[in-house]
């Protein structure tokens, strides 16, 4: 049976926001600044607001939407592995080699995974082998479409961001304007002006851009394994021997931490099937 599909903490994704953030911050204390240099609310609401009005104004409200949720997978990754989906694919391979395809109605109904399920639930059915490939690339290449469609969102709001800091500190700098009789007033004017720029480019550069490229990173893992997966159910519609079904997948695993993890255990040996 395969195992449920969970999320853990992504440590690289959390660790680099606090590094990045904290880097910046902790260097302007070191030069004598303090966060309430750069702690400017009206800053901050000109900048959000206008990056991701523009962002709206430019996308799709489904597109939008559903990339902000996409959000907690950037900070969340999968615990289940290619060599955990393989160990099912394999079990699914022997029960259909001995015992038929069609005795895998009931744990195909039961697999929690959508595609996998869909995959070899068309394999019992007795869908021609060209007709499941064609319908499964299908969905790949629909879910690779929405994924890059969805990362695009944040990397329009990266663009974005920093000209809407650039209005920000012009639109401080008009206010400093009015009040040049006072220098001590135009030197924290000034100062305060420029504290948007800061919030544009940092938020595109630390944030923004990174998460569109982690999204297309998660999905270059994803289409991967769904790859994987209509590999392993053609083996099963083939009625291929499970060793050369594991052959054939061990290829996709090549590379993964947790997979090099779980080989040696993985080519142990094989039951007779």
């Amino acid at each position: 049976m395969a195992a449920k599909n969970g999320l853990k903490p992504d440590l690289a994704s959390w660790v680099g926001v606090v590094l990045a953030f904290g880097a910046i911050i902790g260097g302007l204390m070191l030069e004598g600044g303090s966060i309430k240099d750069i702690a400017q609310y009206t800053a901050a609401i000109i900048v959000l607001g206008g990056t991701f009005g523009a962002t709206m104004l430019n996308s799709p409200m489904h597109t939008f939407i559903a990339a902000m949720k996409r959000c907690v997978h950037v900070f969340l990754e999968r615990t289940d592995s290619p060599q955990t989906v393989i160990e099912s694919i394999i079990e699914y391979a022997s029960k259909a080699r001995k015992q038929g395809i069609v005795s895998l109605e009931q744990e195909a109904a039961e697999i929690q995974d959508p595609f996998l399920r869909k995959a070899l639930t068309l394999a019992v059915d007795g869908t021609d082998l060209q007709e499941l490939r064609k319908m499964m690339e299908l969905e790949i290449d629909m879910i690779e479409h929405r994924a890059n469609a969805e990362a695009k969102v944040f990397e329009q709001a990266g663009g974005y961001a920093p000209t809407v800091g650039i209005i920000g500190a012009v639109m401080g700098l008009i206010q400093v304007m009015k009040n040049l009789a006072n220098i001590d007033e135009v030197g924290h004017g000034i100062a305060v002006a420029f504290v948007a720029t800061v919030y544009g480019v940092g938020i595109a550069n630390l944030f923004l851009l990174p998460i569109a490229g982690k999204i297309k990173a998660r999905v270059h893992e994803e289409l991967r394994l769904k790859e994987l997966i209509v590999e392993g159910v053609s083996g099963i519609v083939e009625g291929l021997n499970p060793k050369l079904i594991r052959m054939k997948l061990e290829a996709y695993a090549e590379g993964q931490p947790e997979a090099s993890n779980k080989k040696e255990s993985a080519n142990g040996p094989e039951k007779a099937a």
